[in-house]
């Protein structure tokens, strides 16, 4: 490799350093302001700990106790991922089916709206009583909440396909098969992926709601638990935990989207 290449390399990792911290440096700092207005508030005020504790005792429990949240958090996190995977791999058939025809748009999308206007606290204990106290009720939670988002963005981008290349295809003698993998997954991705990042954050919303009607684990539980004895500390953590859950999981897609959607325009970072 000759020293043009080596600069040029050098050059292209040092900007996406850059970048990178251009990401993570401005919220960092966000965070840690915030963290020291909140504990001289609490200190000065002295705000009683049952009510709001300092950021100091928070972080120290979650230090001291770490691996007890990652154990209830690793169990919510798996109800929210696969409950997301069924909700999205349910709301992908039907939105690849109402976009070929509009009778079954007509038909079955009056039921997912039924769905989505229904408040989830209200069928949680249903489930409950369905599916027992186990891992079912929570990973259908998560399901019906992130079903609705990933539907709806479905249906428009399976059909936002440019009319010259659908008309190309079919002088050409393609399938709806080929046509559906060729042209319309592909215009549909952009619309999913902004779906997938609504839809994750809500798959441990999900999962948690679920925890709390039904469950003896998970973060959802650790939270009713610390409630009725007044461990504002232990609630702070675990919502501490889930809010990094939420950003972990919605950074991934995002992750993902970059590479999967690199020749589109919403890549482009002006």
């Amino acid at each position: 490799m000759d020293n043009t290449s080596m600069q040029d390399t050098s050059t292209s990792v040092r900007r996406r350093l850059v970048s990178a911290m251009s990401y993570v440096v401005p919220p960092v700092l966000a965070l840690l302001l915030a963290g020291i207005v909140w504990e001289t508030w609490v200190r000065v005020s002295d705000v009683p700990i049952y009510m709001v504790p300092p950021p100091s005792e928070v972080l120290k429990q979650l230090f001291w106790e770490f691996d007890f949240f990652i154990n209830e958090g690793s169990v919510t996190l798996f109800e929210a991922l696969v409950g997301f995977s069924i909700g999205a791999g349910v709301a992908l058939t039907g939105a690849a089916l109402m976009a070929h025809s509009r009778f079954l748009e007509r038909s079955l999308l009056p039921l997912a709206i039924l769905v989505k206007v229904t408040p989830v606290v209200a069928v949680a204990p249903l489930f409950v009583i369905w599916f027992g106290f186990g891992p079912i009720p929570k990973i259908l939670i998560t399901a019906l909440i992130t079903f609705f988002p990933v539907l709806v963005n479905g249906v428009t981008g399976f059909r936002s396909v440019d009319r010259g290349s659908l008309d190309f295809l079919r002088s050409l003698n393609a399938s709806r098969r080929e046509i559906f993998l060729i042209l319309r997954v592909p215009s549909a991705l952009p619309y999913l992926f902004s779906a997938f990042r609504v839809s994750i954050p809500l798959s441990v919303i999900g999962a948690v709601v679920g925890e709390w009607f039904s469950a003896d684990r998970g973060l959802g539980s650790v939270i009713i638990v610390a409630h009725s004895n007044l461990d504002m500390v232990t609630l702070f953590d675990a919502i501490f935990v889930l809010a990094f859950m939420g950003v972990g999981l919605t950074a991934l897609v995002s992750v993902a989207e970059r590479k999967a959607l690199f020749w589109h325009e919403s890549s482009v970072v002006v």
